[in-house]
């Protein structure tokens, strides 16, 4: 299928939080900057116009960045791995690591359990994680009983809910602060460009911005060897 010019607005959806901090200078360097009610928070928009005519920018939760890719909401998005990994969505193309947002998706547990999780057979975990949670303790042997949480996870263990979380960590200062340890990290995270691959096949503007973003890190990459 032939790649053409669409008169349509491009959407790209970006995370709310820590990530789009890192992500918005990204976008500047290669021409794309929101109107200043993107950063508002009073701003009760929806979208949200760019320096380019036609892109468009949404900001949604993290989680929901890639389901709006993936159905075709829109056409590219800036997601972390774990997202990538939680929906495993066929539809999305995953083409360049940002290199940002660095931390690390880890098994958490009260510091006076037994990290030695090989002695178990199942396992109570609170996560906001449920598949990818599953089918990590899976691939160990062990069936984990899965409670979604969306938030406050370290609270989990101190109250009984669960013996163990499955989380995003960082520094793991409020692990520390909350009597809990990371004992088993699942997998290093960083977030990533990403497109419907619709989208990637038939617009040469995605294509165009992912060329440009690639080239981009690849800069950053050869300045920091």
């Amino acid at each position: 299928m032939p790649r053409r010019i669409m008169t349509s607005p491009l959407i790209i959806a970006l995370p709310k939080g820590r990530i789009l901090k890192e992500a918005l200078p990204l976008l500047a360097r290669i021409g794309i900057v929101p109107e200043a009610d993107f950063t508002d928070e009073n701003s009760r928009k929806l979208t949200f116009a760019t320096s380019r005519d036609d892109v468009r920018v949404i900001r949604v939760r993290s989680f929901d960045v890639a389901t709006f890719v993936a159905f075709g909401a829109a056409q590219l998005g800036i997601a972390g791995n774990d997202v990538l990994m939680e929906f495993d969505f066929s539809e999305i193309y995953a083409p360049v690591d940002l290199g940002i947002g660095h931390c690390r998706l880890s098994v958490a547990q009260p510091a006076a359990l037994d990290p030695d999780l090989s002695r178990l057979s199942h396992v109570r975990v609170a996560t906001k994680y449920p598949g990818l949670t599953r089918r990590h303790f899976a691939a160990r042997g062990l069936q984990a009983e899965v409670i979604k949480l969306n938030g406050a996870m370290e609270l989990a263990p101190l109250v009984g809910l669960s013996s163990r979380i499955v989380d995003l960590v960082s520094t793991g200062k409020t692990l520390a602060e909350n009597g809990l340890k990371e004992v088993e990290v699942i997998a290093h995270i960083t977030s990533r460009l990403i497109a419907n691959r619709a989208a990637f096949k038939t617009d040469s503007r995605v294509v165009a911005i992912i060329d440009a973003m690639r080239e981009l890190t690849e800069k950053s990459d050869a300045a920091a060897t």
